[in-house]
């Protein structure tokens, strides 16, 4: 692996991290989302990662292989007198679990960051290689 594959590689996680940003910000913007005029209410949304291999071109990495819903039902609460309410009397809410949103949030942030800092360094060494020859 050449030096510069790490920034392939810390490219791609950035990218992807960026991506999983996203969501949970649509996630945590939904989080008190009552059921639409379909009934449905907003479902929690989870980013898959897959790694990339290594191959004729030595490039490595991580992408997004899919965005899943999460199926778990929504809260319902009892509120006859919300106009989203059900003939039981029931608002549906959406299922998203602000704390476990907040956990990915701070995950992808970190990883994000981290990344970042794999590429600084990468450049900060080759600088210094460069350097070397002077």
């Amino acid at each position: 692996m050449s030096m510069f594959s790490i920034f392939s590689v810390s490219g791609s996680a950035i990218s992807a991290q960026s991506q999983r940003l996203n969501v949970v910000a649509s996630n945590l913007a939904n989080v008190d989302a009552v059921a639409g005029p379909d009934g449905q209410a907003y479902k929690a949304r989870q980013v898959v990662f897959q790694t990339t291999p290594m191959g004729a071109d030595s490039s490595a990495g991580v992408r997004v292989s899919a965005i899943n819903e999460n199926n778990t039902p929504g809260r319902r609460i009892h509120d006859p007198g919300h106009p989203s309410a059900d003939a039981e009397g029931y608002v549906t809410h959406s299922n998203v679990n602000a704390v476990d949103e907040m956990v990915n949030m701070i995950s992808a942030s970190r990883s994000y960051q981290n990344n970042v800092e794999v590429m600084n360094t990468a450049k900060t060494l080759l600088l210094k290689t460069l350097q070397m020859g002077q």
